[in-house]
């Protein structure tokens, strides 16, 4: 890379810088976006791509820029999906005792995951049948969407672009389309889900909906006392900060990553040069976490701290992803986009209220409404809706939540290569069939571990 090359790039970031802080301004200030939730980065975003190019045309913004931006998503998703292990905490040898509800819950979301799956590429068989021309893996980009989030959405577009795959860009595009919708549209139902639960009794903390706090909606505490801290300071800056020590865990598992993917590829191993890199990162977290535990080196090891690294950069790689989105191109796709999103509602909350109702003896709704905010949105959308209807977590959904979004997370980041391969060498019918069977597999395991876990 050239010092030019390298301008370029960090003028770009720079550029997305503004528009995250006026997506955080508008955030504070416009009451739609706080009753709504939007993040920061979402909100700028969608100003930037329509006062770009790609919209309206009002900022005469490079064209380098944009192609830069598209790109961003798909390189800082590997630092962040691969630092997930890192500071993985299950609760060690008593976890399955004291976390019980955590299992059947983990096979709730595995079920509900792979449900936003099998619609998707249901969605593109029927409309492949009706004569229009969708590319194969159109359809996933559902539960990389409503589950995975914004910033999921450059996995995608990484896998896609790692295989040369000329559509990687439209595809990032409609994951991020999905993602809008599934944030919004999840907490707009989940606001309507604890407002009829609390009126019929069916919350164990809540006997009226209660008030989002202030500070929720704005976006910021302006109470000093008040605000929280990123975490511990594990190690003294006269050596090395903190946060640069944990970022520096963080790289060095990707630099391992990016080896393992460049040997495979040199001597041409069947399998493994066509895996993702980030797909390495986890593995390679795993091992070096483990290493870490086998030291007594853990304490070294915050999980706010890596928290706020990965959630910096999903930040830029959200904006970065919404800003460069294909608007016309996306619009090619708006009929089966529209049906996507209308049955991945009804699918997501169908399966959670049955099944958690079914099969979750305490705290049902708590563990349920939880569960709705992470599968069509993020971790922190499910806290939310939680919070709003147990503000003091009293209930046992918090940590059940938590343990069964850290291995879901880890379990479908594993799985997705496989069922990319799928889509690629099968074709979408396939993918569907796989995924249906993956869907019953989890609710067939959510009956069993109930019945077997959580006997009255």
């Amino acid at each position: 890379m050239t010092g030019a090359m390298f301008t370029t790039l960090f003028q770009s970031i720079c550029f997305l810088s503004l528009f995250l802080l006026i997506g955080f301004f508008l955030r504070a200030k416009v009451k739609a976006f706080q009753e709504t939730f939007i993040p920061a980065s979402v909100i700028g975003g969608f100003i930037l791509l329509l006062l770009g190019p790609i919209g309206f045309g009002i900022l005469p913004i490079p064209e380098e820029w944009i192609k830069i931006w598209s790109l961003i998503p798909g390189i800082l998703i590997v630092p962040v999906v691969t630092a997930t292990p890192l500071g993985l905490d299950l609760g060690g040898k008593n976890a399955a005792k004291k976390f019980k509800p955590a299992i059947p819950l983990f096979f709730i979301m595995f079920a509900t995951y792979y449900l936003q799956n099998a619609i998707g590429f249901g969605t593109n068989k029927l409309f492949r049948s009706m004569g229009q021309d969708l590319y194969d893996t159109f359809g996933w980009e559902l539960c990389i969407g409503y589950t995975g989030g914004h910033g999921t959405a450059g996995i995608l577009g990484n896998m896609l672009n790692e295989l040369n795959i000329p559509y990687w860009e439209t595809a990032q595009g409609v994951a991020v389309t999905m993602a809008t919708f599934g944030l919004v549209g999840g907490i707009l139902i989940g606001m309507v889900l604890i407002n009829w639960a609390a009126r019929k009794g069916e919350t164990a903390i809540l006997k009226e909906p209660g008030d989002i706090p202030k500070d929720v909606k704005i976006g910021y505490e302006r109470d000093v006392t008040k605000q929280g801290s990123i975490g511990r300071e594990t190690t003294k800056s006269a050596s090395m900060d903190t946060v640069t020590f944990h970022a520096a865990v963080i790289f060095l598992g990707c630099l391992i990553a990016y080896g393992i993917l460049a040997v495979s590829k040199k001597y041409n191993i069947p399998g493994l040069k066509s895996i993702s890199v980030w797909a390495y990162g986890i593995l390679v977290m795993f091992i070096i976490w483990a290493i870490i535990k086998k030291l007594n080196l853990d304490f070294l090891i915050d999980s706010n701290v890596k928290g706020k690294i990965t959630g910096s950069l999903t930040e830029f790689a959200v904006i970065g992803a919404v800003a460069s989105l294909p608007l016309k191109t996306v619009f090619t796709y708006f009929v089966p986009i529209m049906v996507m999103v209308i049955l991945g509602y009804i699918g997501t909350v169908g399966i959670l209220m049955i099944l958690c109702k079914r099969y979750l003896k305490v705290d049902w709704f708590e563990h349920m409404i939880a569960t709705l905010g992470m599968s069509t949105g993020v971790f922190l959308t499910g806290l939310l809706l939680l919070k709003i209807c147990d503000p003091d977590s009293e209930s046992t959904a918090l940590g059940n939540y938590s343990i069964s979004f850290s291995i879901i997370s880890a379990v479908t980041f594993a799985l997705m290569p496989l069922v990319l391969n799928i889509i690629l060498t099968k074709g979408p019918g396939t993918a569907f069939i796989l995924t249906s069977g993956l869907t019953v597999v989890g609710i067939i395991a959510t009956m069993i571990s109930s019945k077997l876990l959580l006997k009255d």
